[in-house]
């Protein structure tokens, strides 16, 4: 499940990529425009800026953009930068331990496939997908 917070940094993102390019927008805007309290945006903003998807700017003038072009940014880095690997079973992450039944069980190849499901879906639709 997408968590609240992983929903909300997409609106972000997508608040930001309806701007004009190279300004830096207020994050009070964003959290007027999005009917979220900014407070709850500062601590996802944060996150944003740490994975170098946009970049803030204090003071008069400041606020948050995007880092690259809006056609740049898929759906799938921002949901996993804020959620972490998108995989069903604690099993199939990346660090996780060789699991003793992964030879027999019947259900992995399940939900490997549903991983790449999952992962091909968000990674193939682009932040601009969403605002046309």
């Amino acid at each position: 499940m997408i968590s609240t917070k992983g929903r909300y940094a997409l609106r972000v993102m997508l608040d930001l990529a309806e701007r004009e390019p190279g300004e830096y927008i207020p994050l009070k805007d964003v959290a007027e425009r999005q009917e979220i309290s900014k407070k709850y945006l500062e601590i996802i903003v944060k996150d944003l800026v740490k994975g170098k998807l946009i970049k803030g700017s204090s003071g008069k003038g400041g606020g948050y953009m995007l880092c690259r072009k809006k056609e740049d940014y898929t759906v799938g880095e921002i949901i996993e930068l804020m959620e972490g690997p998108l995989v069903s079973v604690a099993c199939l992450q990346s660090d996780a331990q060789q699991c003793p039944r992964a030879g027999k069980c019947k259900t992995l190849p399940l939900w490997s496939e549903l991983d790449t499901v999952i992962h091909d879906f968000f990674y193939s639709k682009k932040l601009v997908d969403l605002i046309k």
